[in-house]
């Protein structure tokens, strides 16, 4: 019993001081994985690279079509699935803060009524640029000096966007476009790319968000190890009644290339029986 019993002690102390050890390795290396250092390039933050942007769960899930019982599918004004909120995939929550611009009330009956009307007035069904913040983050970033280049895979097609983070300010040369007039500048290690000379085709995002042509949008990324965190956030005074910003998004590194993006069909909408709109999460 004098033998046998020390022992038993021994063998717990000796399991707990193993367990210990154990947890300790795992926080370490978790933490070491959280603090990861973001590679370098000329002294800043290197973007370079291929990012997983959640693309497929976040923006085209609309297009899917839903099973229902008996073997049938919906494809369209199917109803959404439990616990799914509008604007967003299959049991997608819903994001922190106002999910859509506030504008100010002379201009809320003019959203409800593009909203009620979308498959007419939103340029996206028209194979269009969805416009910025709409289009969301850059799937692929290319990183120099001088610029910094974003290309996007969309469901209308692939885009880009030419971005000098050398001092230069706006152009005044440039017609309005879809996707505006971005420059960038580097406060501290984010980067922050402010876009303006919108024309009035897009919207912010869907259900009739439209914007002026005094929009100013203001994009801050950011990266942490093989993360990048992007922030978005829409200026227009005249109509919104306060700032807005699309739920933020984080990008993951990937191995995998982009392909080219498949042709954009224009939607057939003289065939719509009605022009109510679509859960679309743009």
């Amino acid at each position: 019993m004098s033998i046998r019993e020390p022992s038993r002690y021994a063998l717990a102390a000796a399991l707990v001081a193993a367990l210990t050890a154990s947890i300790a390795s795992i926080q370490a290396q978790s933490g070491s994985a959280a603090a990861k250092a973001a590679p370098r390039i000329d002294g800043r933050p290197d973007l370079n690279g291929t990012w997983d942007t959640g693309y497929n769960e976040v923006v085209i899930g609309f297009v899917q079509p839903q099973r229902l019982g008996g073997g049938s599918l919906c494809v369209s004004g199917c109803a959404p699935p439990a616990g799914a909120a509008r604007g967003g995939g299959a049991g997608a929550a819903a994001p922190a803060g106002p999910s859509r611009p506030r504008y100010k009330p002379e201009f809320q009956a003019r959203v409800k009524t593009l909203d009620a009307n979308q498959v007419k007035e939103d340029s996206i069904l028209r194979c269009q640029p969805p416009g910025v913040p709409r289009i969301g983050p850059p799937a692929k970033i290319v990183q120099t000096r001088r610029e910094v280049i974003f290309f996007y895979d969309d469901v209308n097609g692939g885009f880009f966007r030419i971005i000098p983070i050398d001092g230069r300010p706006h152009r005044k040369d440039l017609p309005r476009s879809y996707l505006g007039d971005a420059i960038g500048r580097w406060d501290g290690d984010t980067l922050v790319v402010e876009t303006v000379n919108f024309n009035e085709d897009t919207w912010l995002t869907d259900d009739g968000a439209f914007h002026t042509r005094d929009l100013r949008v203001v994009e801050r990324l950011r990266r942490t190890g093989d993360t990048i965190e992007w922030v978005a956030t829409a200026h227009d005074p005249a109509v919104l009644s306060e700032p807005w910003s699309p739920p933020s998004r984080t990008l993951k590194l990937t191995d995998q290339e982009l392909e080219e993006s498949p042709r954009c069909e224009d939607r057939s909408l003289a065939h719509m029986q009605d022009l109510s709109n679509h859960d679309n999460p743009r």
